[in-house]
């Protein structure tokens, strides 16, 4: 399947591939009819993460690699940090203004695919990365999921660090892309915490224009914070163990609106494997915890939750997300929503149709009972 190349000049122009998990039918559309596909009473729940400029790069300083060039990609904040050393997951998230988790790469940047970059050389406890004027990143820790893999401490704090951050950091992007984006090009309509190092990219075709059209129709919108990982580093390890454990914050007012549309019959739709990932996640703490799941989603928490064809959905029950291809754990998560058969059958016609994938392509809404009148045709 090919890559979207660009970010589209408008962002609703994206297609649409509708499939009903109930009836097993699909429809052609574009994102742009997505409330003729919700009913009054439904809830869309979206991730209003802001996408950080997460790639910076500088110079190993002092110690076997000194001179050293190097790629940092955070890859998310101290809140995950137990968690991607090794440690559960579901703790409480502290807020840590300077510490982040980092993967390293070797010189270059994002025009040689990761796979191809040379390894960054193995730093230490103590080792120091000189980045952009008085920045630096020291190295607190190496997680034994792989040396590339570390906790680093920026020199700076607060608003001198954001203002080095969003000075020269650039956003984190991949080879199939033929042009360096912009930062503005990575971010939802909605974005508000920067806690993502990539963009939460189903939401990114839903124009205002459309999310009024929903509402206008009677479809609820509510909104968690999710901190959108790394999508891939080039070193197998490290993918395999792709998503890290990420934090999240779910507000006492989606919490509320997800009881209230259980209540009423409406269904629950997440925008992006993110949403679904903290829901999901909230839902297993909250039950683990001793509570019914419903009613203490609110909170605030780190997940390592990786959905499988196996596993049982409490709360969401559709997904509106991107084209996902066999072979990818986005594809195992989707598997959650509908039959493995009925999820190749649609991968197979995105891909023969010329629906565009990663973070710039085209969406697939998945979910039971779509509107019959759109003329669905069974997938071949």
């Amino acid at each position: 399947m090919n890559p979207a190349r660009a970010p589209r000049e408008r962002r609703s122009d994206a297609r649409l591939l509708a499939v009903d998990a109930a009836s097993g039918r699909h429809a052609d559309l574009q994102v742009e009819d997505l409330p003729s596909l919700l009913r009054p009473g439904d809830l869309l729940i979206v991730n209003d993460a802001a996408t950080l400029p997460a790639s910076l790069h500088g110079r190993v300083a002092g110690g076997g690699g000194a001179g050293a060039a190097v790629e940092l990609r955070l890859a998310g904040a101290a809140a995950e940090s137990e968690a991607a050393a090794g440690a559960t997951a579901e703790a409480p998230a502290p807020e840590t203004e300077d510490t982040f988790w980092a993967v390293l790469f070797g010189a270059g940047d994002w025009r040689t695919p990761t796979e191809q970059r040379p390894a960054p050389p193995v730093l230490a406890v103590g080792d120091e990365i000189a980045l952009f004027g008085a920045l630096r990143a020291a190295v607190l820790a190496v997680s034994p999921i792989s040396p590339r893999l570390v906790l680093i401490r920026f020199s700076l704090r607060g608003a001198a660090l954001w203002a080095a951050l969003y000075a020269q950091g650039k956003p984190i992007q991949y080879s199939y892309l033929r042009q360096e984006v912009a930062l503005w090009s990575v971010q939802t309509v909605y974005a508000g915490r920067p806690w993502a190092v990539e963009l939460p990219s189903a939401g990114r075709p839903l124009s205002w224009e459309i999310l009024t059209r929903l509402r206008r129709a009677g479809v609820e919108l509510a909104w968690v914070t999710h901190a959108a990982g790394l999508s891939s580093t080039g070193e197998p390890a490290l993918d395999a163990a792709l998503p890290l454990p990420e934090r999240y914050e779910i507000p006492d007012t989606t919490a509320l609106l997800i009881e209230r549309t259980r209540r009423r019959g409406g269904r629950v739709i997440a925008v992006g494997t993110t949403v679904v990932r903290a829901l999901e996640g909230a839902a297993r703490a909250a039950e683990t915890s001793g509570g019914a799941p419903g009613l203490r989603l609110a909170r605030r928490g780190v997940t390592d939750l990786v959905l499988c064809p196996d596993s049982r959905l409490r709360v969401v029950d559709g997904i509106l997300t991107g084209i996902h291809s066999p072979g990818e754990s986005h594809f195992q998560l989707l598997a959650a929503f509908c039959p493995l058969d009925l999820l190749r059958q649609s991968w197979e016609h995105a891909a023969r149709t010329g629906y565009l994938c990663h973070e710039f392509g085209d969406l697939s809404l998945i979910a039971p009972k779509l509107a019959p009148e759109l003329g669905y045709l069974p997938a071949r």
